[in-house]
């Protein structure tokens, strides 16, 4: 359970950051499992189901910038966002009714880790209403050398939504830098011991630089709406979609309240992950290894 003044906090901010959530041996037993799961990316030569690849990676050399939807990888990836402390730190934010809408792990390597451009995460997946957040587990110790997530706290609020979409009319999955330099001033950095847990709006606007240190910085991230959020794309397996369910029935009447949407179509030329998506964009904000 988190104290009052931090569910005040994310209503006001749209972010919040929880200390050591996990316990020393959960992060040993996750860092284990992430570094058998980067040997294996020396068996792969391109993108995956599973791995999302760094620029520059070898089989000599195995540079993963993603590990896709993780909670389908391992097993202790979906015991971990199913368990009793961070369901309800959820139910506190968004209710009583919860359900997994997908995980990602990235990986900012020492050095090299890839920046990820400003953006919405509402702009990739709008539903019919917006008790969405991402939960972010910094799974190792994380400041301002080796690329926090950037947050501009008050963006969740009122009707913003930005353009992700490209001069070629497709989306493009970030915001042209030129339109929300006074945003971008105001954001503030995620940081905190291996173990925490930031906890940011589905419309909270917010990016992250490359890695500059010589540490890494993988930041686990669990996207979660309230049951009777349901996504605008459609449900294409229904039984698939109930299984996600992380508290609460089955809902098959949504909420429908007064959101901004923009559809995430066109799709962008370059699909995959986000990375792949931003990398076709004309402007960018980051610095980018060479």
């Amino acid at each position: 359970m988190i104290p009052e003044s931090m569910v005040q906090a994310y209503e006001r901010d749209g972010v919040i950051i929880v200390p050591e959530v996990l316990d020393t041996d959960t992060l040993q037993r996750v860092r284990n499992v992430i570094a058998e799961l980067v040997a294996g990316a020396a068996d792969v030569t391109e993108h995956t189901d599973v791995y999302d690849l760094e620029p520059g990676h070898t089989p000599e050399t195995p540079r993963v910038r993603r590990i896709k939807t993780p909670h389908k990888v391992h097993p202790i990836f979906d015991e971990m966002v199913r368990s009793q402390p961070v369901v309800e730190i959820l139910a506190q934010l968004l209710g009583p009714g919860l359900r997994l809408h997908g995980s990602k792990l990235n990986m900012k390597s020492a050095q090299y880790g890839s920046p990820v451009e400003w953006h919405q995460d509402w702009a990739f997946y709008p539903h019919t209403n917006d008790d969405i957040l991402a939960i972010g587990v910094l799974l190792d110790d994380c400041d301002l050398e080796n690329g926090p997530m950037l947050v501009t706290p008050g963006t969740h609020i009122g009707n913003g939504m930005w353009n992700h979409h490209g001069e070629d009319g497709c989306f493009a999955g970030l915001i042209d830098p030129d339109q929300i330099q006074d945003e971008i001033k105001r954001a503030v950095p995620c940081m905190g011991k291996a173990g925490s847990m930031s906890f940011h709006h589905v419309r909270a606007l917010h990016g992250s630089a490359m890695n500059t240190s010589n540490r890494p910085r993988n930041l686990l991230l669990y996207e979660v709406a309230a049951s009777d959020a349901w996504p605008l794309a459609g449900v294409k397996d229904f039984e698939e979609f109930d299984s996600r369910l992380l508290a609460g029935p089955s809902v098959i009447t949504p909420r429908l309240t007064d959101v901004p949407v923009r559809m995430p179509l066109p799709p962008p030329k370059r699909q995959g992950s986000i990375y792949e998506t931003q990398s076709a964009a004309k402007k960018s904000y980051f610095t980018r290894a060479a």
